[in-house]
Parts: C-alpha cells; sequence; structure tokens
C-alpha cells in the first residue's frame, strides 16, 4: 500500500501572513498567525505533488483524509515547555561545549570561568536556552567515559542552572539524571535515545521535555559513506516509530522536540535535502530543531574549511529555516544570529 506524507509549503511570514490568515487565504503553523502557507507537498517514495490549500478537497477521499489528519497536526498549538515560547520562530538553543575536542570550539570555553563568561553571554545576547555538553560527537570522536564527562561540565552546571536556563547536550543516562537533580530544563541526546539503554527508563520517572535526533551510525563511523534510498522519508518513519516506542514505555507527554540531525550521518546532498524540505517534519505535532550553526555542509558549499569562521552559511540557512517555521535554532555565533532575524523582520514588516 503506497504510503503518503504531507509537507507545509509556500510560507509566508510577518505582517503578510497575518494579513493573509485573516482573509483565510493561507493556514497559519501551530495558530501563529506571524508565519502560514497556502500550498502542501504530497509526497510518497516515487513522486511528489504540490497543491494549493483549496484544492485538497478534490482529492480521493482516502488521501483527503490523511492529509486533513496531518493538518490537524500541522495547526495545533504547542504548549510552551523549557523556557521555549511556541508562539514566537524562532527559539535559539545557545551552544556551550565544555569539551577539549568539538569540531569548532573544543578546548575554548572548557574552564569554569570562560565556561560561565561565555554562558552569561550567549543567554545575554538572546538564547532562550544554553546547550551545556561535555562530549564532543563530532564525526571521529570516540565515547568519553562517564565520569569524565560530568567532571567536565559538574561544577559550571551547579554554577549556572538557577541563574540560566539549560539543556543538557548528553547520551548517558547517569549524566541526565544528575543534571535533572541540579535543575536542567531539557534534555537534548543525539544519539535518538538510542546509545544508553536506561535513558526513556530516566526520561520517564523525571518526566523531562527532551530532544530525539536522528543519527545513522555513531559519532565514530556516521560519516563513513552514509546511504539512503530516502534521507526525508526514512528519518520521518524513524521519528514516528521513536514516538510510538516512547508510547509503548509509557511517555505520554507532548514535551518532545525533533531533531534531523544534520551531520550526523549525512552527506552534503542528504544535509541539503533535509534542510530545504524540513517543513515536512511539522506534520508530526512536534516542535522542530536544527543544528545548523558551523557545520560542513557550509565548508562544502563555499569551500573553504574554517569551521571558526561559519557565520554567513549559518544566517543565510538560519533565515531559510525560519521561513520554513522551524522552532528551535541550536547555534555557536548566538549574537550574530539574532542581529540578522531581527534585521530580517523588520525589513520585511510593514
Amino acid at each position: 500500500m503506497q504510503r503518503y506524507y504531507t509537507r507545509a509549503c509556500n510560507f509566508y511570514y510577518g505582517d503578510q501572513s497575518k494579513i493573509l490568515v485573516n482573509k483565510k487565504k493561507t493556514i497559519p503553523l501551530h495558530q501563529i498567525k506571524q508565519i502560514s502557507f497556502d500550498h502542501i507537498e504530497i509526497i510518497t517514495r516515487q513522486s511528489k505533488k504540490k497543491i494549493s490549500i483549496s484544492q485538497i478537497k478534490y482529492l480521493p477521499n482516502d488521501l483527503k483524509k490523511k492529509v486533513y489528519l496531518d493538518l490537524k497536526k500541522i495547526k495545533t498549538k504547542k504548549k510552551n515547555f523549557s523556557n521555549l515560547d511556541f508562539k514566537k520562530v524562532p527559539n535559539i538553543l545557545g551552544v556551550l561545549n565544555l569539551t577539549p575536542d568539538s569540531f569548532s570550539d573544543g578546548g575554548k570555553f572548557n574552564t569554569k570561568k570562560r565556561g560561565i563568561s561565555h554562558a552569561i553571554k550567549l543567554y545575554n545576547d538572546g538564547a532562550d536556552l544554553i546547550d551545556v555538553g561535555g562530549e564532543s560527537t563530532r564525526p571521529g570522536s570516540k565515547v568519553v567515559n562517564k565520569e569524565d564527562e560530568w567532571k567536565r561540565i559538574n561544577q559550571i552546571l551547579k554554577s549556572i542552572v538557577k541563574k540560566i536556563p539549560i539543556s543538557l547536550d548528553t547520551r548517558k543516562s547517569e549524566i541526565m539524571k544528575n543534571g535533572i537533580k541540579l535543575g536542567v530544563k531539557l534534555i537534548n541526546d543525539v544519539s535518538g535515545l538510542s546509545f544508553d539503554s536506561e535513558t526513556i527508563s530516566i526520561l520517564k520517572k523525571y518526566r523531562i521535555p527532551f530532544v530525539i535526533q536522528h543519527t545513522l551510525g555513531t559519532p565514530e563511523n556516521m560519516q563513513k559513506n552514509p546511504k539512503y534510498k530516502n534521507e526525508l522519508l526514512e528519518i520521518y518513519d524513524f521519528f514516528e516509530e521513536k514516538i510510538k516506542l516512547l508510547r509503548s514505555k509509557g511517555i505520554k507527554h507532548n514535551n518532545i522536540i525533533l531533531d534531523p540531525g544534520i551531520g550526523f550521518g549525512k552527506k552534503l546532498k542528504h544535509n541539503m535535502n533535509l534542510i530545504r524540505s524540513v517543513s515536512i517534519f511539522h506534520s508530526l505535532g512536534f516542535p522542530i530543531l536544527v543544528g545548523n550553526s558551523r557545520k560542513k555542509f557550509i565548508k562544502d558549499i563555499s569551500k573553504k574549511n574554517d569551521s571558526y569562521n561559519r557565520i554567513g552559511g549559518t544566517i543565510s540557512s538560519s533565515l531559510y529555516l525560519m521561513m520554513q517555521g522551524v522552532q528551535i535554532l541550536r547555534i555557536h555565533d548566538v549574537n550574530e544570529v539574532m542581529q540578522a532575524i531581527k534585521v530580517f523582520k523588520e525589513i520585511i514588516n510593514k
């Protein structure tokens, strides 16, 4: 039986969107009038067809029913959690790597003084949450034992967690538990909750919001010729199956974020297709997070290998993702991206 997927597309942003929503010519994303769309793309593994929302009523009954179910999820208002405000697009997750070997800023902030100072700066620059990590998951990296990982982040977490909203970037259930007890507001697991068999139990016990990220393989091997038949639909199916698993394990809340995992087991063509068509994930009904900041696709396109200076590519992709309704961007250069977003919004609003 052929499977159909619904992707919202042809988005409008700002004042123009509000006008079109009020005239009932566009559908607001998650009831946010500032961002809306007037077309959908119906996708199968063999085909794509773009139609206006006014044409949905002419679809065959079974397909029409499927599209309307997807649209219900796309339109449903999102409840806020973890200091994230889903009435605005986007929220910013600031990156604080307390590691000696992260791909872009390893060793730059891994002392207590520098780590605390940078966390405060990111927050003051406009980040809604600070994503703190003590283990690099760059391509080729090896697992850090839990004692070393906790040692890297423990003192800094204790110093800032009551002052600044913190997300914890870890694959290990014991680190999650320690962080939750200190007061972190979100768990960000790049392994898609699959690295540690106890992770789901910890998430269920503490009922903490969390991110499900898609990764093909492990950081050690994920970039060794990753292959997909259709990366967009395979990752969509991955999220759907993971949500079913979580429901079967007793996690019933909707404080869940989906991250397609740019650069985690993906070549340039995979990353570009995911960014280009990221709005397909809205029909799963959960907020979307994208980590586009300073990623290798920027180097691949620009032909300049400087992981410290990819602000231009980060900003351009951030603005595109914002225009696709992505609710959260994971960003290193918070001040620069916030500046770009503010200027962009001012330009398009009359």
